[in-house]
């Protein structure tokens, strides 16, 4: 594909500019110092590659319209804007995953609905943004942290959620940590289903869906 683009252009050298997305506490500089400034093509002589840092959330703007043409997101989007998804307090002000950080088979539905309309709204946030800064018959690809089952308690994807809690749990017990400290505290992440995230793309109507699938990772 570069070759042939190469040809197009009546050029030798592709010049590749690449930008590298992280929240401003992000460690740059270490980034940095691991990249080389070239890359050597297979097909091509040589490929210029210049990259950029860009510090700033991805659930906002970051680029100028119409200026990226290959947008790459792996394992962050599932990551949540909010600390924790809002509606998980009551009235009163108690908390409604109690004893919990994430959702679990005891957690009342509206734990669950809170987590999936924060990332409904979140991930619409980031898809709506994305659409202003791609080129027309531009290209996404996203790979984040889901579930194959339609039930978001389900322990494939709640199981180190739940291992967590019980050991924050222990500690709490000890006194080392007040119960309260665990109550309010929810991980500010949710692994969608396949059928989540296709709704959500089709309902907000900014890219369309080329290929989509779920795939197990071998655990260690």
């Amino acid at each position: 594909m570069m070759e042939k683009k190469c040809r197009e252009l009546n050029c030798q050298t592709l010049e590749l500019q690449v930008y590298l997305n992280d929240l401003p506490g992000n460690d740059f500089n270490t980034l940095f110092k691991g990249l080389s400034s070239k890359v050597v093509g297979k097909k091509c002589e040589e490929v210029s590659c210049y990259v950029m840092g860009v510090p700033g959330s991805f659930h906002g703007r970051l680029f100028p319209r119409n200026s990226l043409h290959l947008i790459h997101s792996y394992y962050s989007v599932h990551w949540l804007n909010q600390k924790a998804p809002k509606g998980l307090t009551s009235r009163e002000g108690l908390a409604l995953n109690k004893g919990k950080i994430y959702i679990s088979k005891t957690s009342p539905p509206i734990v669950r609905e809170a987590y999936l309309s924060q990332f409904h709204e979140d991930f619409t946030m980031f898809l709506n943004a994305r659409s202003q800064e791609v080129v027309p018959n531009g290209c996404m690809v996203l790979i984040l942290r889901g579930r194959l089952s339609s039930d978001p308690s389900d322990m494939e994807s709640c199981f180190t959620w739940e291992l967590l809690a019980i050991a924050i749990a222990e500690l709490v017990s000890q006194g080392l940590i007040d119960e309260d400290k665990l109550d309010t505290f929810n991980v500010p992440s949710y692994f969608p289903s396949l059928e989540e995230v296709k709704d959500i793309v089709e309902r907000d109507g900014s890219f369309t869906i080329n290929h989509m699938e779920g795939f197990e990772l071998d655990s260690l």
